[in-house]
């Protein structure tokens, strides 16, 4: 459910020492205390979008709130458009564009976003000869559809507010209980995401 994902989430954030990441000593000594999310770190993602989502951390949680409101498809469009721009060789442009076109914007899309007609049409129009930048109106459409709507709705929300608020502050016996004998399968999906 949406509230087992937020318990697991905001778990998973606070990177608890007893997780065993890996069966190697090694790897687990490398889980320095730079690596888990600092309070200052959290509150900069109420600065802006940007600052959420080019953390990792923050884009996950960013995403699990998305997919608690069933509007993730914007999220992965916008990861999907960051990581096309970085193809390095041109005969992989047109075979993954045709993909992310496929999947986001076409009038079949299985995850389809919500764009106007004219930039769907542009977009469209792009795909003849794809170039790295082909998706840049559309994704810019999508970041202030979520910068004005979803990203609000998440600062409010408890997946945001739940790991803002400082360590042992409002420690009510439910959220005592969940820190204290809740359990996370570190094998989780979650984790492939978070980390």
């Amino acid at each position: 459910s949406a509230k087992d994902m937020k318990h697991r989430l905001g778990f998973l954030l606070q990177k608890s020492d007893s997780c065993d990441y890996s069966s190697s000593q090694g790897k687990k000594e490398k889980i320095s205390s730079s690596q888990r999310l600092s309070q200052e770190e959290v509150r900069k993602w109420a600065d802006s979008l940007e600052n959420l989502i080019h953390h990792d951390r923050g884009l996950a949680a960013f995403r699990a709130f998305l997919k608690s409101e069933y509007s993730e498809e914007n999220i992965e469009f916008w990861v999907s458009c960051e990581e096309y721009k970085k193809t390095k060789s041109p005969a992989k442009l047109s075979p993954k564009a045709r993909k992310i076109y496929d999947e986001f914007i076409s009038v079949q899309a299985t995850k389809e976003v919500n764009l106007d007609s004219c930039t769907r049409e542009k977009t469209s129009h792009n795909m003849l000869e794809p170039t790295l930048s082909c998706f840049d109106e559309a994704q810019r459409k999508i970041f202030t559809l979520m910068e004005k709507d979803s990203y609000r709705r998440f600062l409010k929300s408890p997946y945001y507010l739940d790991l803002v608020s400082p360590p042992g502050a409002g420690c009510g016996p439910e959220n005592c209980k969940r820190n204290h004998a809740h359990t996370l399968d570190c094998n989780s999906n979650i984790i492939s995401q978070c980390a």
